[in-house]
């Protein structure tokens, strides 16, 4: 098994990503995984990056610079390949982009109800804010302090 990450750098990689995940994750709590949508995240100044197993996309991730932090989210992992420790993988390589841009913090988004995401994150040592976000207030906010 070879996992990559692979940025989005063109419209025709978003809507190849977009295309090649819509329907493991149209459904996905965290985000409106639609064409339009991911463009206007792109826009926003989120990177786009396909986590790829050999050659087969099985998540996307985002993340944007801001000051002296990284801000990250992702899609869930396609259910073919949970179980395999690829959110793992995922936290490892939000973390060696921030290392490698010298920022002090990583925060990640996810929805409020996303338990697995709470375990995870606590397991890779982040914490809980008491922040709520998006127009319902159902994202909520997590930050790791960087040594």
């Amino acid at each position: 098994m070879k996992l990559t990450f692979k940025k989005a750098k063109t419209e025709k990689d978003i809507k190849s990503i977009h295309d090649y995940n819509i329907d493991a994750f149209s459904d996905s709590p965290d985000f409106k995984w639609t064409f339009d949508e991911i463009k206007k995240e792109v826009a926003d100044g989120w990177e786009l990056h396909s986590l790829m197993e050999d050659s087969e996309v099985v998540a996307a991730v985002f993340y944007k610079e801001e000051v002296d932090s990284l801000l990250t989210k992702n899609t869930a992992i396609k259910i073919d390949h949970q179980g395999a420790g690829l959110s793992h993988e995922i936290k490892k390589f939000f973390e060696r982009v921030a290392r490698e841009k010298k920022l002090k913090r990583i925060y990640h988004y996810c929805r409020i109800d996303n338990f697995r995401m709470y375990s995870l994150n606590e397991s890779h040592q982040y914490k809980k804010t008491p922040r709520k976000l998006g127009p319902d207030g159902l994202v909520v906010e997590w930050v790791k302090t960087l040594n």
